[in-house]
């Protein structure tokens, strides 16, 4: 949230209380919030051996083939649950695609477009932002791209 102030980018923040890891769809279900809306912060890693951040609808996978073109790379492959904490800062459930321990490339669903406004993780879990999909954008330094499969 400092990037976005920082940045003077309007976003709102919503917090909820779970005593436990739960998925985004429980989360936007706990938080009121339309599913389309809602979007997952996903890590791969690609055959280089670097990183990359998807963001994608909570209720959809990415397309591995997609996410790899999308980036350059030949392939990607999601990162293990265990790594996320030591590669982006962030614990499972907590993944947001602003503020991680490096900036890495970051691809953002097409589907965003479809919005005026999203929700994605606000870096801890029990607090998600809503913003502009074109403001996500800029404050990560993502592009969009189709990376869901069908």
């Amino acid at each position: 949230m400092r990037i976005l102030d920082r940045m003077k980018i309007s976003y709102e923040v919503l917090t909820y209380e779970v005593p436990e890891f739960v998925d985004g769809v429980q989360v936007a279900d706990i938080e009121g919030v339309p599913h389309e809306t809602s979007f997952k912060t996903l890590v791969a890693e690609g055959r280089s051996g670097s990183y990359f951040v998807f963001v994608i609808p909570i209720e959809k996978e990415v397309d591995l083939k997609a996410a790899a073109r999308a980036v350059g790379e030949k392939s990607v492959e999601l990162i293990h649950v265990k790594d996320i904490t030591k590669i982006t800062g962030y614990v499972r459930g907590g993944c947001s695609p602003l503020g991680m321990k490096k900036p890495f490339p970051t691809v953002i669903s097409s589907e965003a477009k479809n919005f005026s406004r999203i929700y994605v993780s606000g870096g801890r879990i029990g607090s998600t932002v809503q913003l502009s999909p074109d403001d996500l954008a800029s404050a990560c330094g993502g592009k969009f791209a189709d990376v869901t499969a069908e």
